[in-house]
């Protein structure tokens, strides 16, 4: 069975990536409870606990799931947010992209790994046609 590693799994679009594979999700330690969106399907959830901003935590992950495909979903995508925290942003939005790469280079899936790289909408500006060319 193919494994499935899908950061951001408790975000907007996460819980809908199910495709019939082991799948597992990396959420944020936090105080609280983050899980509402997918708490419907985590019967068939493997979760680990990481961050994009900590590449050890990612490297770990990586290593343990050996996954043939990483969806990286995780951003920090509120407008205002992300001027507000601005080098928070650039650190998870866009080192978090390299520290997933160099995580399966450092585990040896170079030729297995396959990875999806979402984004938002966000970086269209405003919308002028849909969808976007």
């Amino acid at each position: 069975m193919k494994k499935a590693l899908i950061t951001g799994i408790t975000g907007q679009d996460g819980s809908y990536l199910e495709k019939g594979y082991e799948v597992h999700g990396i959420i944020r330690r936090a105080s609280v409870s983050t899980t509402a969106r997918i708490d419907h399907i985590m019967n068939k959830l493997i979760i680990h606990e990481g961050d994009l901003s900590d590449s050890s935590s990612i490297i770990r992950i990586v290593l343990q799931v050996k996954p043939d495909e990483i969806y990286n979903l995780a951003a920090q995508s509120h407008v205002q947010v992300s001027f507000d925290a601005a080098e928070y942003t650039g650190d998870v939005d866009a080192l978090g992209v390299l520290r997933i790469l160099e995580a399966v280079h450092t585990a040896g899936l170079d030729k297995t790994c396959r990875v999806y790289q979402a984004s938002t909408s966000e970086l269209y500006g405003k919308v002028e046609e849909v969808p976007q060319s």
